[in-house]
């Protein structure tokens, strides 16, 4: 009797103990798997692994090259010593897995469900979740316009005051962009010679190091009735840059577009570009949109080996999406895309992300990764007027109850005139318009002051404390419409020359580069003249007041050291808020004033 009992209990234990390993597997797969293995069908996923590598001991690090080599290392190592087992079992099942080093991670299409059982009781496998293909709505369509069309510089060139840069000396010379989108038609004339790959005077090209494509099957949201995938012109793992779509072209010519003929439409027109599809015909899926991160890290040949970080561009154009209603319906893969970004920048590159076109939702829209994420460097889209545009996207965050404010800045979007398949041209409007003007900026600054290369941070605080005050009427969450930054413009409209002279004076990154300047402004509210209380200036300074709309009424600069006290009279100014801004050698402020 009492073995009898014994083994009952012994066989109560194993249920129990096989019951639990049968839940812990399930709990680290997503729902979306879960039900394909229930149906006994293979399903596309990504397997995420529990240890991650510690980056924040490298912000340290100045010089992008080194910064991004010390960050490819380290991922690289930590990817090796965590995925070995799960490689072997991947591969005694025929398959092969597509490593992701930027967030230790591997894609696999058609898993078998047994495969993912197996792996899933793994110890060192954190979560397997679903691989969706998710489509980008891309721009609002406009008419197209000749290669006569052109306005030499186009509108958005000039509003954020590109040509007075390029006046100076700077143009973007010695500054990589790179661009993950639909392809990029790399013949075409605007957007040929700026090419990274593109030898003029051999006229030849060198796809390695400068091209990659992230699609490696046909998205089967674009199959016909009967199962066919259709004709894609770029087919598929396209050794030369090639566009299925348009987009892509399009975001790459506000970039960097200049025919020499007329057609200027690019922001930084000495700078170069290289590119990765992460789309397929406007589908898109979170391992296309990693892998292309993961090339902007440590960009390799085209054929996919020897990544080299020494050739990573220097800031990278992302306007596209992934949101929950168009599939990617699992959060943890948002999680995995954020560890992209967030690596990613680790390493030295600026990640300018296209906030979207959601704005008939209203406030708290900004809930799209990889644009809602804090290490993103998002864009709104504003018109010819510097007004935010219907459809550019508010904040605040709301999907992961940050309540962040977004976007970070604003830039043009609406009609934006740029290149298109075949040589031709045409206008387009969108937050996919807008980033790109942002990217061309930061080549600009960056073409003036190299050494301030993977200094993101430092980049975005110029372009933030140097936009152009915006306004709404309206608050967005707990945020005031006239506040800065706001959910609608964040800090305001880009200003490459106000950004470029801020840059220039910047001490070198090897000494603290924004120094705590302090701005005291008495009284506030100000009937008759508000007097600024300034210290810890240094060199040449500049104090600037605008109005409501965002117009400069009034502006002094001057040279000295340490404080400053300026009294600007207002009684003849209209009653409303006021903001004011200061530049200088040691740091930038920012504030409001309310006259009564």
């Amino acid at each position: 009797m009492q073995k009898f009992k014994l083994a009952i209990i012994f066989l109560s234990l194993v249920s129990i103990s096989l019951q639990g390993q049968n839940n812990e597997w399930r709990n680290k797969v997503s729902p979306e798997v879960l039900a394909a293995i229930n149906d006994g069908k293979p399903c596309d996923i990504i397997i995420a692994f529990k240890q991650q590598a510690d980056l924040s001991d490298l912000n340290t690090i100045h010089g992008k090259t080194a910064k991004a080599s010390a960050v490819f290392n380290r991922l690289q190592e930590i990817s090796r010593k965590s995925q070995a087992r799960t490689i072997d079992i991947i591969q005694t099942y025929g398959a092969s897995a597509n490593s992701l080093f930027l967030i230790n991670g591997l894609s696999l299409e058609k898993a078998a469900p047994e495969l993912i059982q197996k792996l899933a009781l793994l110890p060192e496998v954190n979560h397997i979740s679903f691989d969706p293909w998710v489509y980008f709505p891309g721009a609002f369509e406009d008419i197209p316009v000749s290669v006569t069309d052109r306005n030499t510089v186009e509108w958005g060139v000039a509003r954020v005051h590109a040509p007075e840069v390029w006046a100076m000396g700077y143009a973007g010379q010695g500054i990589t962009v790179g661009g993950a989108d639909t392809g990029y038609d790399w013949e075409h004339p605007a957007i040929k010679g700026h090419y990274r790959g593109w030898d003029a005077g051999s006229q030849t090209a060198d796809h390695n190091y400068n091209w990659h494509d992230a699609i490696h099957d046909y998205s089967p949201l674009n199959y016909d009735s009967l199962g066919n995938p259709g004709v894609n012109i770029c087919g598929l793992e396209s050794p030369v840059p090639c566009d299925d779509h348009k987009h892509g072209t399009h975001t790459m010519g506000t970039m960097t577009g200049d025919d020499k003929m007329g057609n200027q439409i690019g922001v930084a027109p000495a700078a170069k570009w290289v590119g990765c599809r992460n789309m397929e015909r406007g589908w898109g899926r979170p391992s296309s949109y990693i892998e292309c991160f993961q090339w902007f890290l440590a960009p390799t040949d085209v054929g996919g080996m020897n990544p080299d970080p020494s050739k990573a561009p220097h800031v990278i154009n992302n306007s596209w999406y992934c949101s929950i209603e168009e599939g990617c319906v699992d959060t943890t893969v948002n999680e995995l895309l954020h560890s992209a970004v967030k690596n990613l920048r680790s390493s030295g590159v600026i990640v300018v992300v296209s906030v979207g076109n959601d704005g008939v939702n209203g406030c708290s829209s900004a809930n799209f990764a990889p644009a809602y994420f804090e290490e993103s460097f998002s864009v709104g889209a504003t018109r010819m007027n510097d007004t935010i545009t219907g459809f550019s996207t508010r904040g605040p965050v709301t999907i992961d109850q940050s309540n962040r404010t977004k976007p970070n800045i604003s830039a043009p979007g609406q009609d934006v005139r740029s290149c298109v398949l075949n040589g031709e041209y045409q206008n387009l409007s969108g937050t996919s318009m807008a980033g790109p003007h942002v990217v061309g900026v930061v080549a600009l600054i960056l073409s003036a002051r190299p050494d301030l290369a993977g200094e993101v941070d430092v980049i975005e605080d110029i372009l933030e404390q140097t936009a152009v005050p915006s306004f709404d009427t309206i608050p967005c969450g707990n945020v005031a419409g006239d506040a800065i930054p706001n959910n609608t413009y964040g800090y305001g409209r880009v200003d490459a020359l106000a950004a470029l002279q801020v840059a220039l004076a910047y001490s070198p990154v090897s000494t603290p580069l924004l120094k705590p300047v302090s701005v005291q402004v008495m009284p506030n509210p100000v009937i008759e003249q508000a007097a600024f209380f300034m210290e810890n200036l240094s060199g040449k300074s500049q104090l600037s007041l605008f109005d409501s709309r965002g117009a400069k009424v009034f502006t002094k600069s001057w040279t000295g050291n340490n404080t400053e006290v300026l009294r600007i009279p207002l009684a003849s100014h209209a009653a409303g808020v006021y903001y004011w801004q200061l530049l200088s050698e040691s740091g930038v402020a920012s504030g409001k004033l309310l006259k009564l």
